[in-house]
């Protein structure tokens, strides 16, 4: 079942890079403070690369002027994330996570099968708004289209 406003995001241990692989739980990630999550299907490819990512970058002050932190999702290993986001001039402080086996993506309902592009179990693209851990806005993609999940967006339909 798909996640939907007013759930508590389900418990499931991302990774990153930070001196090696670390690991961070969803309520250590999400409790006690406002976050913006969004996800996208795969690092270095088109949308993400050319539009998804670069517009959260690009208003990544906007987010934190209004106190929320920042992050971004894929199944991809966290190796692959931090060389992303160096590669896309990511700043401190947006977090870039890994999804390696799509755990995550299955606990909120939003995974989707790309087998037939040669990439296996992956989240759909989304994006959702968290306060103490309870969804208060989600976003998610129709099938190859990109908008309801932009920067630009979320930040125009951020609850007050």
């Amino acid at each position: 079942m798909t996640i939907q406003i007013g759930d508590r995001i389900p418990e499931v241990v991302l990774k990153y890079v930070a001196d090696g692989i670390q690991a961070i739980d969803t309520p250590t990630l999400f409790e006690d403070r406002k976050v913006v999550l969004f996800a996208v299907p795969g690092a270095f490819t088109p949308t993400c690369s050319e539009r998804h990512l670069p517009g959260f970058v690009e208003h990544f002050d906007a987010f934190r002027k209004r106190g929320i932190e920042v992050a971004c999702m894929a199944v991809n290993d966290p190796f692959v994330m931090q060389a992303w986001g160096e590669s896309q001039h990511v700043p401190k402080g947006l977090r870039m996570l890994s999804d390696g086996n799509g755990d995550f993506a299955r606990a909120l309902g939003l995974e989707m099968d790309a087998s037939g592009y040669g990439m296996g179990l992956r989240s759909k693209r989304f994006a959702l708004y968290a306060e103490d851990a309870i969804v208060r806005a989600l976003f998610v993609e129709a099938p190859g289209e990109f908008r309801v999940s932009s920067a630009e967006h979320v930040l125009a339909h951020l609850p007050d």
